[in-house]
């Protein structure tokens, strides 16, 4: 339980979230992060920053730690046995290495912006991971040096990623997208892909665009960077045919900034009838 430093009443906890729920997505991390920093704020186990209303305000790093721990917890209530990368992205922001269970921020990186597509193709991580071993227990001579080639490309989008803020040329992106094809080509190589994601990947190519899945696998969802050029009526129009295909689709960005406090004055218009509503 929480060591509480004040007396708590009861709470009613109201969310608003536009992420899909069992997509891949982390909005279970999500929603555990958020939960814990309120419910860490309401019993003083952390600050309550002020924020001016404009610009959201950040908790410490120790506080942020704190904050992280508790949210895996949540993710165990809810996946038994998470890695703690999705929760430790969703208090942290920016972006995370993984690797044989350790978590290291990675340096200055650059807000990228991409394409979210949601095939709606349902997946079980578990079969898909289970999947992947097999095939690695009967062509480790073959699968072994995938594994070895993907790790490379993420210690070499990692590079790309570092050198980014610092000189922000546009010769970087060529080398993400070609970064995200061959990653794409290994995955399918694992057993990992779908019918469904190389027509994403083949509808985005259409557009000059490049895609490659995101999460588990085997449906689920897809990410295409988008350059900062990227005109908006060619987004739209890979937007338009990826719809067409029946799948769902979301402009953002990756590379933000962690779990925040914000004044109620910043929210927008329709977070704030969301949540009058609830």
């Amino acid at each position: 339980a929480c060591l509480c430093f004040r007396d708590i009443p009861s709470v009613d906890i109201v969310v608003w979230s536009e992420l899909p729920t069992g997509a891949g997505l982390g909005s279970s991390a999500a929603y555990s992060v958020c939960v814990a920093a309120a419910l860490l704020a309401a019993c003083g186990a952390i600050a309550c920053p002020p924020t001016d209303g404009a610009s959201p305000a950040r908790w410490t790093e120790e506080e942020l730690s704190l904050i992280n721990s508790w949210a895996f917890q949540g993710e165990r209530v809810i996946h038994g046995n998470p890695s703690g990368v999705d929760n430790a992205v969703g208090t942290w922001g920016g972006a995370l290495r993984y690797q044989s269970g350790k978590i290291t921020s990675l340096k200055r990186v650059p807000t990228l912006r991409i394409l979210l597509t949601n095939t709606n193709v349902p997946r079980s991580t578990k079969v898909l991971v289970a999947g992947v071993k097999d095939k690695i227990l009967k062509f480790p001579a073959i699968m072994n040096p995938v594994l070895d080639s993907i790790n490379a490309i993420s210690e070499e989008c990692q590079s790309v990623l570092e050198a980014m803020p610092g000189n922000p040329s546009p010769e970087y992106y060529p080398v993400l997208e070609e970064l995200f094809d061959i990653n794409q080509h290994h995955l399918n190589v694992l057993g990992v892909g779908h019918p469904c994601l190389d027509r994403l990947c083949r509808v985005t190519a259409s557009h000059g665009l490049h895609s490659k899945l995101t999460g588990a696998g085997g449906g689920g969802c897809g990410v295409t960077l988008l350059r900062p050029d990227t005109s908006p009526p060619a987004v739209e129009a890979a937007k338009r045919d990826l719809r067409a295909c029946g799948f769902e689709c979301w402009e953002t960005s990756i590379g933000a900034p962690g779990v925040s406090l914000h004044a109620p004055s910043s929210l927008g218009a329709d977070v704030l009838r969301a949540l009058a509503w609830s």
